[in-house]
């Protein structure tokens, strides 16, 4: 299971249990006015020793890291967030590590929300208080506090916040602090030393070591688009989210981000934004506040080789899905529509859909990006003028609300007819009332799976609806029917179907039924 969460953060009584290093007292933060940290200013320019080799080992590594943590120790802080607390639709709040929910009640009539507290990591990059974080560690806060090495606390001040990095810079008032710098020149090679430096569990300044794991990662997490990130074995926990990576010089090669982790502590696998794609941003953030992307309005979808082959296509076609196009949006004024393949931007192939969402997101509100598609077998160039991407809270509150599957206990289904183990009828204004289904979706709604069918082994079940099969729109048991004798005949073994899921729209890979 992918963490970002190893930012604390809990409410009610979870912060016994996700934030109790920081919300039980043990420690007792002396608080002063903004100036240096214990007698340490400036930036801060580690020696690793002369005629040392990028990434060479200085004498003495790896049998301690301690001189290096001295040197760059002072630049690291902790940052304690207040946030109030947003019910979830469903009343439960799920705190990690807890198989079950804890209701939260609605508030009363000019009832202040309750307020959950969290800490995070940072660290300074510039003598006059800027300081790197996570934008997950900042999110929705109201009040910011900022621990320094030297067991004082300073208020700060949000600068600017990245979704699509997860990435925050934020400042504190004063002058002459350490700060450490980002190292884009030297990239690390998988199996070099790492020190990841921060606040897990509320334990500051706690230095762990280890090695870079891989390389490019894409950890399939839509809010980490524009990342590929570090793996690293040094242990991360909660808390240690927007912490840096350090490498054996004391330079900065990642930001702390995320954890993968069965049981939400760290089992060796780490993952760090990479200084390469962390240093532009936050001189972006520092600058103005916000980062501006290309946006051309595209929903895209990469399919795996079963789908691409289930689509008619070859297994190691490379390209992306266009499954939405957003009405009066850039790409739709410039012609595109659903079920083109984007295979290339600017003249350049895209393998899948990140490349794709990148290479359109490098474009500069406002130039002209061109769009390779595939459609009906024909490839065609797309010029679409591009527009500013919105955030990626916003294009996931604009994503259609759709409903879920049917409750235990409701009515028998509605009666309809059977395909490759599917109990399919189209929707009426009853199925929509009984699945909790929008107005807005269409197609057929499935009332029943048969027990060990191709089909029931996908996970389907009563209350998705299959919005469109191979390349056409179904939505009448007949279309559907076509679609899947026509599929058949060319000899493919499976069918490409959408299927409409609390989630959003999912393709998957039907396989056909043996026929005796």
């Amino acid at each position: 299971m992918m963490k970002r969460k190893e930012f604390m953060l809990g409410a009610t009584f979870g912060l016994v249990l996700a934030a109790g290093a920081t919300a039980g007292g043990v420690i007792d933060w002396p608080t002063a006015n903004a100036g240096p940290v214990g007698g340490v200013s400036g930036r801060l320019t580690p020696n690793a020793g002369p005629g040392a080799l990028a990434f060479a080992p200085p004498q003495g590594a790896p049998l301690s890291f301690a001189d290096i943590f001295q040197q760059v120790a002072p630049a690291v802080v902790q940052i304690d967030v207040e946030a109030p607390v947003q019910r979830p639709p469903d009343g439960m709040l799920r705190i990690p590590g807890i198989p079950f929910g804890v209701p939260v009640p609605e508030l009363e009539e000019g009832e202040e929300p309750p307020v959950s507290a969290g800490s995070g990591s940072g660290f300074f990059i510039s003598a006059d208080g800027f300081i790197v974080t996570n934008a997950h560690v900042v999110d929705n806060a109201t009040k910011i506090t900022v621990r320094l090495a030297d067991q004082r606390e300073l208020e700060a001040r949000l600068i600017g916040r990245d979704e699509a990095t997860d990435l925050a810079v934020i400042k504190v008032e004063g002058a002459a602090f350490p700060f450490v710098t980002f190292e884009e020149g030297a990239q690390p090679r998988v199996g070099d030393w790492v020190i990841a430096v921060g606040n897990p569990f509320g334990l500051g300044g706690t230095a762990t070591a280890g090695i870079v794991s891989a390389q490019g990662r894409n950890i399939q997490d839509p809010t980490a688009q524009y990342v590929d990130f570090l793996q690293i074995d040094a242990a991360i926990n909660r808390g240690n989210s927007g912490g840096p990576t350090f490498d054996i010089y004391g330079r900065v090669i990642g930001v702390n981000s995320a954890i993968y982790s069965p049981t939400g502590n760290s089992v060796g696998i780490g993952f760090a934004i990479p200084a390469s794609v962390a240093k532009p941003i936050t001189d972006q953030l520092m600058r103005s506040g916000t980062v501006q992307r290309g946006y051309v309005g595209l929903g895209l979808r990469t399919f795996t080789p079963d789908q691409w082959e289930a689509y008619g296509l070859a297994r190691d076609f490379e390209g992306a899905y266009v499954e939405s196009v957003t009405e009066g949006g850039p790409a739709d004024r410039a012609g595109a529509r659903v079920g083109d393949l984007l295979v290339g931007v600017n003249g350049e192939a895209v393998e899948n859909g990140t490349e794709a969402t990148r290479r359109v997101g490098a474009a500069k509100p406002g130039e002209t990006i061109r769009l390779e598609v595939i459609r009906d077998g024909r490839r065609t160039t797309l010029n679409v003028r591009s527009g500013t991407r919105p955030s990626e809270s916003e294009l996931r509150a604009a994503e259609e609300q759709g409903g879920g599957p049917a409750a235990p206990g409701e009515p028998p289904a509605a009666r309809g007819e059977e395909v490759e183990g599917l109990t399919v009828t189209p929707l009426t204004a009853a199925l929509r009332s009984r699945y909790s289904l929008a107005e807005g979706v269409e197609g057929l709604v499935i009332t029943d799976v048969a027990r060990g069918t191709p089909a029931a082994r996908l996970g389907l079940q009563a209350g998705l609806v299959i919005t469109q099969a191979d390349r056409t729109r179904v939505r009448t048991v007949a279309e559907l029917r076509t679609v899947i004798e026509t599929v058949k005949r060319s000899g493919r073994p499976s069918v490409l179907i959408f299927v409409r899921t609390p989630q959003g729209t999912a393709p998957l890979a039907l396989p056909f039924e043996d026929e005796e």
